[in-house]
């Protein structure tokens, strides 16, 4: 910590002799002065005040962890009720032996004494914490109660009317007042009480823990002993309780128990110091990967130099907890400290670090003193150091010697096997007299593996190469370190391995590089423009007596010279524009001097998130479709199909997707391999399954356009022109077909009220959105940066009459083969006296297919179904019939390509395409 790094407002000095230079240290600082403590040479004035207020309230992942445990407990405990019912029955028996067994007398007693207990010690606890101003605990517990209560009245009457009759049997049992009755599955009081005594943190109190957890027994003995309960419902209630007070308090948030400033003067004097002031250091902006690092403070002293104070507490620490689980989860190979440290052992690591690197002879700051700051936070006193971070140097002023004074503090870390962790800029401090001194040592390791190690390095090269260039910082790092150890972290000169401070500045960079590719080629762009329309110009003049028939010729021609040379012109734009980033300069730098260095990247990830999401979605996949598949009777469609269509179902169905390809195709002029669209399409067959039909498609063509090489701009654009005229042949198919089958044979095809409800919707949603300014102009922004990709991309198709061809014959051969396919599957469960004319049923198929697309299901689940067999019986075809021909139809062209389309999504991923 050090003042020059505060921000703050101004304040003046509390001691008349300070010199010129610590009062301009200190001018930034927020002022904590000591009441108690007043220089009587000085005669200071006394001022009371404290750093800026905390938060009242702060969310502790600790509580979010409870309150999952409790929802996993709840649901493991209804498992072993619904599906281990020898299990819990023999459980409540011998429980049952073993209580009534109890004499008589004790049973009495037992059952008075709780009943009175269960409302007195909240009651007086209450009255304990309101003497000591701690109300709003009080109101956290109530509020617990009430929603426990609520709870308990939910689950009772689940239990009553909806819960298998395992669940009923091991919760309930037949109350001994009244045979007629069952006693409730969940205590209506206790459960109140439980979440009461958990939120107001009664378990955090010795004394109040014995007295509850005495009453809590008592009180469960006594009813197991008079048969109001069962074992499974006491465990229930508790967990209930349990689970709905964590749940508050992650809601509504704990109170702040954060040490304030004046805490921390308190604690300096008890430990030997004689504090005047102290100022807190201003969070910075970016620091958010070391916002568990404690809150710091300058401390001026009575008798001696200032101080630098570090304050760790419970909730700071808990900061970033969530980040920390994930990287554990995720890395492989590096070891993480534990996720969430308690106080004792945060405080002793960071002590043994601080100790442990000035004894490898590394300038770090001097610890002096260390104490605890009540239960719930701790401080780290150190000596004083002023100074300013790398970050805050100007470039100019980062000197060779710095760089060499940088590398010779990381070398002496990495003599004694100590890693730093977060050799980021905030964590590298130069005093004034130009001496680099490591901070943040507080996430380091000892006796670290040589994969931290060479980690470090990397992340330091990356650091100064931010600041001075991929050059100097590698010359600087090989010119201390060598250039074996400097070659010897490019396997790690990747993002995941850095800290996440640098790898938002590399994003950054990356986006300003490409923004400035962008802006290049749309340069290029233009000039090549005006260039053809000065060339047309030309040859108009030099072409003015030629026939008409060369005239066009020579058109075509030109044309076609002049949009390969405009695309020479920006392949050759793009490529003077394109810049490396970062890493990889650092990787041609290091190649100079060592050619030999090793330059394939190590594999840190344990799971990467693309892994993830796909294992993710295949669970989905394979819940859907195995939920689909229990419904379907296999018997029936095995006996009475005719397999002569369905063989002839299945080769339109699998024809469709080459179709498709040709639709998407038809609507890209950049050449892209044939057989790897249709694979691409028959891997949407998975991506369906996953996400709305009229969501997962298109991302899926516009990531493998992109893959395939086309920009993503265009991709996007030819991705929309496919949709857009795909919608339209849509509307005009459906018009078309619906016209030919005539309304005399689908009388009860007319609107239901809920889609005129649904049409009335959107109608009022469309003047909501024209009449407010500030939606209207939203919606005509997005739109008309729609059609400024899609327009000129159509127009770009036009000039290409086979891939408008294309596109327009795979977008016909599409719905034909998905209506040859329902038809074929109709024809397999019918007779002539069954069939439907084609048009028939492709109206019946595009009104089905329209729901579905708009549906927000997985491939249209649920909603196609019912259109289609609602559509097909509408038209006359009997329900024994169109049920198992949906089912079929579905079947082909939904359920069973997920395997291969699952196959084929893996396949690309691995070889780049998605």
């Amino acid at each position: 910590m050090h003042p020059d790094k505060a921000e703050g407002t101004s304040v003046a000095p509390a001691r008349p002799e300070e010199t010129a230079e610590k009062a301009e240290e200190t001018k930034h600082e927020q002022p904590l002065h000591d009441p108690d403590c007043v220089d009587a040479d000085a005669h200071a004035e006394r001022v009371d005040g404290d750093e800026p207020l905390l938060p009242a309230r702060v969310h502790r992942p600790s509580d979010l962890m409870r309150l999952l445990a409790g929802l996993l407990a709840v649901v493991v405990l209804l498992a072993i009720a619904a599906f281990a019912h020898a299990t819990t029955t023999g459980f409540a028996q011998d429980i049952n032996k073993g209580t009534e067994q109890a004499p008589d007398l004790l049973t009495k007693f037992a059952g008075f004494a709780s009943s009175i207990a269960i409302l007195l010690v909240p009651v007086a606890f209450a009255i304990e914490r309101l003497i000591k101003r701690d109300g709003l605990r009080i109101a956290d517990g109530v509020l617990a109660a009430v929603l426990a209560h609520g709870v308990t009245l939910a689950t009772d009457l689940w239990v009553a009317k909806a819960a298998p009759q395992s669940i009923q049997d091991a919760l309930t049992k037949v109350s001994p007042s009244d045979i007629h009755a069952l006693t409730d599955p969940v205590h209506g009081y206790l459960a109140p009480v439980i979440a009461y005594m958990t939120a107001v943190g009664m378990s955090r109190r010795p004394r109040w823990r014995v007295v509850l957890w005495v009453v809590l027994l008592l009180d469960a003995f006594t009813m197991l002993v008079t048969g109001y309960t069962t074992p499974f419902s006491i465990i229930l209630t508790i967990l209930i309780g349990w689970t709905v007070a964590y749940g508050t308090l992650y809601a509504v948030g704990s109170p702040n128990v954060r040490p304030t400033g004046q805490t921390l003067l308190a604690g300096l004097r008890h430990v030997g110091f004689h504090p005047v002031s102290a100022s807190r250091e201003e969070a910075h902006e970016g620091t958010t990967e070391n916002g568990d690092r404690g809150r710091r403070y300058f401390v001026t002293l009575e008798d001696g130099p200032p101080l630098d104070v570090t304050v760790v507490d419970r909730e700071q620490q808990a900061q970033g907890f969530f980040y920390r689980v994930w990287r554990r989860l995720t890395l492989r190979g590096i070891t993480q400290r534990r996720s969430l440290q308690s106080l004792r052992q945060a405080l002793e690591q960071e002590a043994l670090l601080a100790y442990a690197a000035i004894s490898a002879g590394a300038n770090a700051p001097k610890l002096i003193a260390t104490s605890e700051l009540g239960p719930d936070a701790v401080m780290l006193v150190y000596e004083h150091i002023g100074g300013r971070s790398l970050d805050a140097i100007p470039d100019e002023e980062i000197t060779d010697e710095l760089l060499r004074d940088t590398w010779h503090q990381v070398q002496s870390l990495q003599s004694r096997r100590i890693a730093h962790r977060r050799l980021a800029g905030d964590a590298i401090l130069v005093d004034r007299s130009g001496t680099v001194i490591l901070t943040d040592l507080r996430g380091g390791e000892i006796a670290a593996g040589e994969l931290v190690l060479r980690m470090d390095i990397a992340q330091m090269v990356t650091t100064l190469g931010l600041r001075v260039g991929a050059e100097r910082a590698v010359a600087s790092a090989v010119g201390v370190l060598g250039p074996d150890p400097v070659a010897d972290c490019l396997p790690l000169l990747q993002p995941i391995a850095l800290t996440r401070s640098t790898r938002a500045t590399l994003r950054k960079l990356g986006r300003e590089r490409a923004q400035r590719e962008r802006e290049a080629v749309l340069e290029a762009s233009d000039r090549a423009k005006q260039a053809r329309l000065e060339s047309s110009d030309a040859q108009a003049d030099a072409d003015g007596k030629k026939s008409v028939r060369a005239e066009k010729k020579s058109e075509k021609k030109s044309e076609k010279a002049e949009r390969q040379a405009e695309k020479r012109a920006l392949d050759e734009a793009l490529d003077e524009a394109r810049e490396e980033d970062l890493l990889t300069q650092i990787r041609h730098q290091v190649l100079r001097i060592r050619p030999q260095a090793p330059v394939e990247p190590a594999r840190l990830e344990r799971i990467k998130p693309r892994t993830l999401i796909s294992f993710i979605a295949g669970a989905i996949g394979a819940y859907f479709l195995l939920s689909q598949l229990t419904h379907i009777d296999f018997g029936a469609i095995v006996g009475e199909a005719e397999w002569g269509w369905v063989g002839l179902a299945v080769l339109f169905s699998a024809l469709s997707y080459v179709a498709a390809a040709m639709s998407l195709l038809g609507f890209v002029p950049e050449r892209v391999p044939f057989m790897r669209t249709v694979a691409a399409q028959v891997a949407g067959s998975f991506v369906k399954i996953v996400a709305p039909a009229a969501v997962g498609g298109v991302a899926l063509n516009t990531r493998f356009l992109q893959r395939a090489g086309v920009r993503p701009g265009l991709a996007v654009a030819s991705v929309g022109a496919s949709q857009l005229f795909g919608m339209c042949s849509h509307i005009l198919l459906l018009l078309t077909f619906g016209y030919l089958t005539g309304t005399e044979k689908t009388p009860s095809l007319s609107p239901s009220r809920t889609v005129i409800a649904g049409l009335l919707t959107v109608a009022v949603l469309v003047l909501v959105v024209t009449s407010i300014p500030f939606l209207r102009k939203f919606v005509v922004t997005r739109v008309r940066s729609l059609f400024a990709g899609v327009v000129p991309r159509m127009l770009d198709v036009l000039q290409r009459p086979r891939k408008l061809l294309t596109g327009i014959g795979g977008m016909l051969l599409l719905t034909a083969c998905f209506v040859m396919c329902l038809d074929a599957s109709i024809r397999a469960f019918g007779d002539e006296t069954t069939s439907l004319s084609l048009a028939s049923v492709a109206v019946v198929f595009l009104a089905g297919n329209a729901l579905g697309s708009a549906a927000p299901t997985p491939g249209g689940v649920g909603a196609v179904e019912a259109t289609l067999t609602v559509g097909l019986i509408a038209i006359g075809l009997p329900k024994e019939v169109a049920a198992p021909a949906v089912l079929l139809y579905r079947l082909l062209t939904l359920w069973l390509p997920v395997l291969p389309g699952w196959l084929f999504f893996n396949h690309l991923t691995r070889k780049g395409a998605l």
